[in-house]
């Protein structure tokens, strides 16, 4: 029993690129889709393991809802996405939808300002 608890603690005390590699190694070379190592990244600071807080860079603008105004978000989406017409209708009638994916936080800010302004419900993640 004590090596299982041993071993317990080294998997909860490893670090998030640590857990990353165990990940692909167990995909590689045991076939095994590892679905606990979310479980053991979470369980990780929460048992005082020290987590590298890394700031997020990359951002996504997504239209929620359209808001009363549809039209003017239509444009607006059209504008921002250099998407057709029949492209940006369908995005927004197709909300909940990723406007723009992968965008640096003042970008994202400016692009959620604008659909904002145009009535459209937005969220950055």
């Amino acid at each position: 029993m004590a090596d299982l608890k041993q071993f317990a603690e080294q998997l909860v005390s490893l670090s998030v690129k640590e857990v990353n590699e165990l990940a692909q190694i167990l995909k590689s070379e045991y076939g095994i889709e590892p679905a606990a190592a979310a479980v053991a990244v979470a369980a990780g600071p929460a048992a005082g393991a020290p987590a590298a807080a890394a700031e997020k860079t990359a951002f996504n603008v997504v239209l929620k809802a359209a808001g009363p105004n549809k039209l003017n978000v239509v444009k607006i989406v059209k504008e921002l996405t250099g998407l057709g017409l029949k492209e940006a209708k369908e995005l927004v009638d197709g909300a909940p939808k990723n406007v723009k994916e992968g965008v640096s936080k003042a970008e994202a800010d400016e692009l959620a300002g604008k659909l904002k302004e145009a009535g459209a419900e937005i969220e950055i993640a």
